[in-house]
């Protein structure tokens, strides 16, 4: 147990930085420190001797963060299946963290101006595309296009803060 407590005491904050790093989310960096602890006590008696501790803790709160983002992920993959719009309000909600959803913005804004636009219609105002379609004079395809495109970026972002 004091070998426990002391792995906790000098590795929390690591873990934590480490995976606060890669995916600018407090509530995942929380969650996977928590989840990786539990797992070290778990597997205390499979641990490697010859293979220091702090390699196979970063080694499992790796592994416990690519898990979270999978889980993240396919629930991110139905709510936008299940849903006529697929950034609404279900998807915001389930973006628990607002570093997330800061992170996010930051991607939007960084897009073309008429893509922005026909995002934050869609999303903001709740226009369909045949009313985004009409108000800016360019085809319901068009508007299928740049959400689509909208999409994948945000997507290809989560993507991007498992490696």
């Amino acid at each position: 147990m004091a070998v426990f407590n002391n792995a906790y005491l000098n590795y929390h904050k690591p873990i934590y930085d480490f995976v606060f790093y890669k995916t600018q989310s407090d509530f995942i960096a929380s969650e996977v420190v928590q989840l990786t602890f539990i797992r070290l006590w778990e597997r205390r008696t499979a641990l490697v001797d010859n293979l220091e501790l702090n390699i196979q803790l970063f080694g499992m709160a790796r592994q416990v963060m690519i898990d979270q983002l999978r889980k993240e992920a396919t629930r991110f993959r139905y709510n936008q299946q299940s849903d006529q719009h697929p950034f609404t309000d279900n998807l915001m909600n389930m973006i628990e963290s607002k570093d997330m959803l800061k992170q996010f913005e930051q991607e939007i804004a960084a897009m073309p101006p008429i893509r922005k636009t026909v995002f934050n219609l869609s999303r903001n105002n709740g226009l369909s595309y045949a009313e985004i379609a009409e108000i800016m004079d360019i085809s319901t395809k068009t508007v299928e296009s740049h959400i689509g495109k909208v999409l994948s970026r945000l997507k290809q972002y989560m993507f991007n803060i498992l490696f």
